[in-house]
């Protein structure tokens, strides 16, 4: 008796922390993504891809730490696998491999998909997208680099219409130096990854950590949280610090650094009200060695660090002797993304529907509504043909639940004249006119939507 076997269905679910868009949402985010990778084309980046799955053995050169704990990993026959977690280490592994073939200083962006098995919560994700620019030296790395590196971000924020946002800046020799001048060079890894906290938690229960868990005795936390405390305008804050000066080497040469930083920060044309020297930014990774940034939205201080980065002096040290210091940043694009989406902050301008244009052939014969469509592409028109054989009123209705801002018309009279019938979907304005200038007028209407920003800030 032959057996007959019923498959359950499986619903449909996204796993926690895996971020699913409609599709009018994945069209905002394709337009920051375009916004991104034009405004890294115009300093000169070029794009690389680099692969997802690395060899766990190349991806965790470095190891240990919380990366290996929240790391992807898994075996495939006798391969030992893993994702990536970041674009920066599949970045050190390309530049050490093609070492030979490229022009230093290496300018690249890279716009990808990152994994981390963290746990999810709100806006922060397990598969997330990361936007990264860096620039690699071969052995040196001028100053000047790590100055454009935030007027590009500057840059790139402005053009998606951010304008109430601040990039925080600080030097990690400034802050080894204070260390050591203090007697706290052995602790200064474990001090700056505590203090990195005081936004989180604030200065009281960062002071506590110090004492219980970093071992400081109380004056010494309170001459940490002191010299953090330093603020005002950026010229206050270095002729506070140029007090310190004289008394370690390794403070002077950051301290001059930051004040580099500074002046080419204003000539490359960033607002101060846009940036400023943040002595409790240190980046918790111990690989940045000299400038370091982080990136919030001044209005949503909640959110934390939307773009993060810095200067590291060999990139590529687990993969080659070649000296190759760097300096990036990454924006946290998913995350951006979802912040901005949920304070209603994505502009409607932006057009979302999948063409600017829906022909509608309403004859038997689909040849005129074909000619359409093809005019109407070579004017550069995104142009979508219907092919359902429905009434007029469900094609309309296709149309309007697309969102198409038009929908040009083909019956018999419009064959007959040889024109077609163009309606604007937002006013209902209708206008008979020749397919060619259909294009053309259609572009037109669209002229302003199409410069609209991504983000519209109230």
């Amino acid at each position: 008796m032959e057996r007959i076997f019923i498959m359950a269905k499986v619903a449909p679910r996204t796993l926690s922390g895996f971020m699913e868009l409609p599709p009018k949402e994945q069209m905002k985010m394709e337009k920051m993504m375009s916004v991104l990778r034009d405004t890294y084309s115009l300093y000169g980046f070029t794009p690389l891809d680099t692969p997802v799955i690395e060899s766990a053995e190349v991806l965790l050169a470095k190891g240990g730490g919380e990366t290996e704990k929240q790391i992807y990993r898994f075996q495939k026959g006798e391969s030992d696998l893993a994702l990536r977690f970041d674009l920066t280490v599949p970045l050190a592994k390309y530049v050490a491999g093609h070492y030979s073939e490229l022009s230093f200083p290496f300018r690249r962006y890279q716009i990808g998909k990152v994994y981390r098995g963290e746990r999810a919560q709100r806006g922060r994700f397990r598969e997330f997208y990361q936007a990264d620019i860096d620039v690699i030296g071969d052995g040196k790395l001028d100053i000047l680099n790590e100055a454009e590196i935030p007027a590009i971000i500057y840059e790139t924020f402005t053009r998606l219409g951010l304008k109430k946002f601040k990039i925080r800046v600080n030097n990690r020799k400034l802050l080894n130096g204070f260390y050591a001048m203090n007697g706290m060079s052995e602790k200064a890894g474990e001090i700056m990854r505590t203090v990195d906290k005081l936004d989180k938690i604030g200065a009281l229960k960062v002071k506590q950590l110090l004492i219980d868990e970093v071992k400081m005795l109380p004056d010494k936390s309170e001459n940490v949280l002191d010299f953090m405390a330093i603020c005002g305008t950026n010229a206050e804050v270095i002729e506070r610090l140029e007090l310190y000066r004289g008394m370690d080497a390794t403070f002077d040469q950051g301290l001059d650094e930051l004040i580099v930083v500074t002046k080419y920060l204003k000539e490359f044309g960033v607002p101060e009200e846009n940036f400023a020297i943040d002595l409790t930014i240190a980046r918790g990774l111990d690989y940045y060695t000299g400038t370091v940034y982080e990136t919030e939205m001044t209005e949503h201080p909640e959110i934390g660090s939307v773009c993060s980065g810095g200067r590291y002096d060999n990139l590529a040290e687990y993969y080659t002797d070649k000296q190759l210091p760097g300096v990036g940043i990454s924006i946290g694009l998913t995350r951006l993304f979802y912040v901005l989406n949920e304070q209603g902050l994505l502009s409607d301008e932006i057009v979302t529907a999948p063409c600017d244009a829906l022909v509608l052939p309403m004859t038997e014969d689909l040849a005129p509504a074909v000619a359409a469509a093809t005019a109407l592409r070579q004017g550069g028109v995104r142009t979508q043909l219907y092919g359902e054989k429905k009434k007029f009123k469900a094609k309309i209705g296709y149309a309007d639940k697309i969102g198409v801002p038009f929908a040009v018309l083909l019956g018999e009279d419009e064959v007959n004249e040889g024109v077609v019938s163009v309606k604007n979907m937002q006013t209902g304005e209708q206008r008979k006119m020749p397919a060619g200038d259909a294009a053309a007028y259609i572009k037109a209407a669209l002229e302003a939507r199409s410069r609209a920003a991504v983000i519209l800030e109230k």
